[in-house]
């Protein structure tokens, strides 16, 4: 959008407001339009301009000039940097973090944390230096002993048979421990501090087992695996359904094994001021997608469409086009349930920046039916196409569809108004007169009428 420089000034600084919302910003724009203005005098008369070696560097863009008209371009919005990633992972990270030893609290969980090039170092790492530990101890007791002098004198018994160097009972150690049994070299009965260190050495050998190969088997099962197979929509759409403003994304599961108990919310990742003047970076505010209604509950067998209705309680209710197209903000989109083979809770999660939700669009049905079945084209998962939309608020389509209601009900309401009366020569005789005069007469008439009869009863005379 530009603005032309002969326009009067309450028309630019109105434009200008309604296309920047801090006031600085929009000082700051205002006087680059009249810096710029000058620079184009200065040229047209042949003086260097200077003043726009000052300007800012998104001010000193090249210039787009007609015969008679000077255009200046708004500022580029500049790409937001993602709370989420599409793939689900939190572009978040953890600095100066002193209490490292609370990670040592919880052990297990560190290790199945760990990359897996690291949990295969440590489990290595492990085995190697218990045998190693156990190993050592075998040759310190054939050591002691002195079985690696006298391991070929006659008569002698030693601790561990054939065991006459470091090696041999490196190699005794882990016989032991993974319970090989070879058999070439064995422990006697005649060495009680051997079958000590037997005992230990099995008992530690199998929790170490325990603990290693458990955590392999949880960082091989977890669930976000399963997550890769649940898709999200490229782009979030926002078009009327029943007369009112939705919001609306895609989602679907590429396994025939379903999600159990699925669940979906939202959250909306936006910057916020307090009227107390703090500044909240990515305040997180709840995206209510049929909570109330039961609707974030999903039975997701074929892809489906979640609909958010921008309502008095929806983040979006007074937002036009226009005003959502200059705002900054995420919609994190969560989904939970277990996974029906393991049993396992799965979580998985995606975003859509402020760009990426289009005003006016609907997502294309990708369900078809089939001869005795359904079938879904996933290749259309993310295929959207434009629809008529208004660019107002959902608050003014309410208000506009409210006022389209009321018009025939008032028209119902309204009471019938009395037919006009026709308008007839005034006459100079009174017509009340006539019903005083038919009055009196009658009066008269009765009086006559009573008189009469009083004179004809016998006995008046």
């Amino acid at each position: 959008m530009f603005f032309r420089r002969n326009v009067p000034g309450n028309v630019l600084s109105r434009e200008c407001r309604g296309g920047l919302k801090v006031f600085g910003v929009e000082l700051h724009l205002r006087m680059a339009g009249d810096s710029r203005v000058h620079m184009d005098h200065d040229m047209e008369i042949g003086v260097t301009p200077t003043a726009v070696q000052k300007l800012p560097k998104h001010m000193r863009e090249a210039q787009i000039s007609t015969e008679h008209t000077h255009l200046i371009a708004d500022p580029v919005k500049k790409p937001r940097q993602r709370y989420v990633q599409k793939d689900g992972k939190c572009n978040v990270h953890h600095g100066n973090v002193q209490e490292t030893y609370r990670y040592l609290s919880d052990l297990f969980t560190t290790l199945v944390d760990l990359r897996w090039r690291f949990s295969l170092f440590i489990f290595t790492l492990v085995y190697v230096v218990n045998w190693l530990f156990f190993g050592l101890l075998w040759y310190i007791i054939a050591l002691i002993r002195g079985d690696l002098w006298h391991s070929d004198e006659e008569g002698w018994t030693p601790c561990v048979e054939n065991l006459n160097s470091f090696v041999s009972a490196f190699l005794f150690s882990i016989e032991t421990e993974t319970t090989i049994g070879y058999g070439y070299r064995v422990i006697t009965e005649k060495c009680p501090e051997g079958i000590i260190l037997l005992l230990i050495q099995a008992i530690l050998g199998s929790i170490v087992n325990a603990m290693m190969v458990g955590c392999m088997f949880v960082k091989i099962s977890q669930p976000k695996n399963r997550a890769e197979t649940l898709m999200f929509s490229h782009k979030a759409v926002i078009s009327v359904r029943d007369n009112k403003l939705c919001l609306m994304f895609r989602v679907g599961d590429l396994r025939n094994s379903h999600i159990v108990e699925a669940s979906i919310r939202a959250k909306l990742i936006r910057s916020q001021q307090t009227k107390e003047g703090e500044f909240i970076p990515l305040n997180q505010t709840d995206i209510n997608i049929g909570f109330d209604t039961g609707d974030d509950r999903l039975f997701l067998v074929s892809p489906l469409i979640i609909s958010h209705e921008i309502n008095e309680k929806s983040p979006f209710w007074e937002l036009s086009q226009a005003q959502m197209d200059k705002e900054e903000f995420e919609i994190v989109v969560i989904l939970e349930g277990m996974v029906e083979a393991t049993g396992m809770t799965c979580q998985a999660r995606s975003s859509y920046l402020d760009k990426e939700v289009l005003w006016g669009w609907r997502f294309t049905p990708v369900l078809s039916l089939e001869k005795g079945f359904y079938e879904v084209d996933y290749n259309s998962f993310h295929d959207i196409y434009e629809t008529n939309t208004p660019s107002c608020s959902a608050k003014e389509l309410a208000a506009t569809l409210r006022e389209g209601q009321l018009l025939p009900t008032l028209s119902l309401l309204t009471p019938e108004l009395p037919k006009p009366y026709t308008l007839e020569p005034i006459s100079t005789h009174n017509p009340l007169s006539k019903e005083v005069d038919k009055g009196e007469e009658g009066e008269k008439g009765e009086i006559n009428g009573s008189a009469a009869a009083l004179k004809d009863q016998p006995g008046l005379d």
